[in-house]
Order: structure tokens, then C-alpha cells, then sequence
């Protein structure tokens, strides 16, 4: 863990040579990521789910309504790159989706579109040979990347985010 409010986890740094082992464990890390998105905020009332993480950051509402948001386009992402040579993805605004009407919606329903999600991306991991994690797509800001280096990154993702409530809740005692 680190001090640092916005990256509690550190940030993401890609790995050199990947194993079967590491993205073994990376499947597990985006495997659990719905059930600790939930637990992190069980019991938050609306007062506390409206509270940023950190000064100028997303509110808890707004962090688990991004998740899914992010790991709908991860897995898009990860059906081109299985079905088309070197696809170029399309990029969003991150911060111009969370602040949207929809991120202040109650958060169950993003709980929900995780949980269900990760229903089908995990399998989709679980599947894949040394062949397909070697595919590539072609990021427009970071250039090419191959699935097993995506996986890493939305691993780090969603550990991200949960770090980013559960360090909030132990700040301010919750």
C-alpha cells in the first residue's frame, strides 16, 4: 500500500515476462474484484457514497459506478483484440463519464452489471491458450499492448478502486 491518496496501490507499471502463473493470478484478482467492490461498500449510507476519496477525486458513488464502465470497455477490448488483427480501441473520458446523470444513480445496479460482467470475462480469461494472450490491440495514447499486459493493468484496476474506498473508510472511520 501507499501513502499516496490517489494511487493507494501504487501505480500500474507493466511487467517484463509474463508466466502462467502471473496471469493465473491476475484472472483470480479481476475474478474477485465484484465481491470487493461490494464489501468495500457495504453499509456506506448515501452521505458516505457522496464523500470523495480524496480532495478533488470521484465520490465512492462515482468510483463504483466507473468500474464497470472501465472493465465493459476492457472486455470489448479484449473480444477485438481475440477477433481482429492489431485493432485500434477507441479511448473515452473517464472523467467526463463519471460526472454523467447515471453516476448518481443508486450504486446496485453497477454492483449488479460487475458482478454479472465478470460472469462472462472470467470464463473468456480462464479460456484462452499462449497464442491468444500474445494478441495485440493498439491503444491510441500507449500503442500496441498484448491481452496478457491488458489483463495486468485491469487487475491493478480494480484493486485500485477498492484501495480507493477502503482506505476512505479507514480515514474517516467508517
Amino acid at each position: 500500500m501507499s501513502d499516496d491518496l490517489r494511487y493507494p496501490v501504487g501505480r500500474y507499471t507493466p511487467g517484463g515476462q509474463i508466466t502462467r502463473e502471473q496471469r493465473d493470478e491476475w484472472i483470480g484478482q479481476v475474478a474477485e474484484a465484484p465481491a470487493r467492490l461490494r464489501a468495500a461498500v457495504h453499509g456506506l449510507d448515501d452521505a458516505q457514497l457522496d464523500t470523495p476519496y480524496r480532495g478533488g477525486g470521484w465520490t465512492v458513488r462515482q468510483v463504483v459506478h466507473h468500474v464497470p464502465d472501465s472493465h465493459m470497455n476492457a472486455y470489448t477490448r479484449f473480444k477485438l483484440g481475440l477477433t481482429e488483427d492489431v485493432p485500434t480501441i477507441k479511448t473515452y473520458d473517464e472523467a467526463a463519464w463519471a460526472d454523467l446523470p447515471d453516476t448518481r444513480l443508486p450504486i446496485e445496479g453497477s454492483l449488479v452489471l460487475l458482478e454479472k460482467l465478470h460472469e462472462r470475462w472470467v470464463p473468456l480469461l480462464r479460456a484462452l491458450d499462449e497464442q491468444q494472450w500474445k494478441r495485440t490491440f493498439r491503444h491510441p495514447e500507449w500503442g500496441e499492448m498484448t491481452l496478457e499486459d491488458a489483463l495486468g493493468m485491469y487487475a491493478w484496476h480494480g484493486r485500485h478502486h477498492v484501495a480507493h474506498v477502503t482506505r476512505l473508510r479507514e480515514r474517516q472511520g467508517w
